[in-house]
């Protein structure tokens, strides 16, 4: 690829680091869709830079901390030429590994950067992101510790994921939010039932996870039961098996018939479906489909490049409605779970 992307700035208010218009979502290297070729992976990581993607995104739970340990040599060799994206607030235990609990106290807080800020082998993380939120905290002291982490200069801009409006409001008056992070794509738009029209509001840039529905969008897979790893979390996830998957792979044909009019896959339909969300909904859109092949990682930076029509984005429209079973086993830690 010799054409590069093209570039935003982060908010707030468009006044922060200029960044690709689309990111690279890291979770995938380490856990979760399978076993990795670290050597392509590495590559995938270089195709990016080639390709114009500047934000590269991790967490301290993919891979229980392994994922940013991966990406620390990358980010060493590049540190000028990229933005690092990683996140705090879930808890896992080795002894059970089922157990997810949600941490956003001021001293775990304290405890998760200087954790990931070792890992990752830097001394300043460009965006921070609360990962989930733990509604019993109350916000103002959370995101409080976190802007005391840029005040220290720790980390320069924070970030959220899967905030209501109200919330994503709620914490701007505490500190400014540079971007917002939750999942959207054709079969998941539960963000815009409030927090989307929030972050145009406030000029936070959106960061759309899973932009790719965990790779059912592009026909993958048609049954994540039937087809995938038993190591491949998918396999639980209620929309990717049996009745509820036979239902929603029969969605996809509207995404192909686009797709063959652009001579395009269906990938790189669905990126940029999110991807015109800007103009739709007036802000910043980012999004970080990931991958671990180079050849994948340049396909979807080219539907950066696709530009659908109104009859084609009409064509569409229906699809996330009709999408049988919900995003996760287990819904509440999800802003859907907190809306009104």
């Amino acid at each position: 690829m010799t054409d590069k992307i093209d570039t935003v700035r982060l908010g707030p208010g468009r006044d922060g680091p200029e960044i690709g218009v689309q990111g690279f979502g890291a979770m995938g290297i380490s856990e979760f869709y399978g076993s990795t070729d670290e050597t392509a992976a590495r590559d995938t990581l270089d195709a990016a830079l080639e390709a114009g993607v500047t934000l590269f995104d991790t967490a301290d739970i993919y891979g229980s901390g392994t994922n940013e340990e991966f990406l620390a040599p990358f980010v060493a060799a590049h540190r000028d030429e990229l933005v690092l994206a990683t996140k705090f607030a879930i808890e896992r235990d080795p002894a059970r590994a089922a157990y997810r609990g949600v941490r956003n106290d001021r001293g775990y807080i304290r405890q998760a950067v200087e954790g990931s800020l070792r890992r990752l082998g830097v001394d300043t993380i460009d965006l921070y992101y609360m990962h989930r939120r733990d509604p019993s905290v109350p916000f103002a002291e959370s995101v409080g510790a976190m802007a005391g982490l840029v005040a220290e200069g720790k980390v320069r801009h924070l970030g959220l994921s899967e905030v209501t409006g109200p919330e994503l409001r709620e914490a701007f008056a505490v500190h400014p939010i540079a971007a917002l992070q939750s999942e959207w794509s054709l079969f998941s738009r539960d963000v815009e039932r409030s927090a989307v029209a929030a972050a145009a509001e406030l000029g936070v840039t959106f960061v759309p996870y899973s932009p790719l529905g965990r790779g059912f969008l592009t026909g993958a897979f048609a049954d994540a039961g039937k087809e995938l790893p038993d190591d491949d979390f998918r396999r639980h996830q209620p929309r990717f098996t049996g009745e509820n998957a036979e239902r929603n792979a029969a969605l996809l044909d509207p995404v192909r018939a686009v797709a063959a009019a652009h001579g395009a896959t269906p990938a790189q339909i669905a990126l940029a479906w999110v991807q015109q969300r800007a103009a739709v909904h007036g802000l910043t859109v980012v999004p970080i489909p990931g991958t671990r092949k180079r050849s994948r990682l340049e396909e979807n930076a080219a539907a950066t490049r696709i530009t659908l029509t109104g009859a084609e984005l009409a064509a569409l429209e229906p699809l996330a409605g009709l999408v049988a079973g919900d995003r996760y086993p287990d819904m509440s830690l999800t802003s859907a779970a907190r809306e009104l």
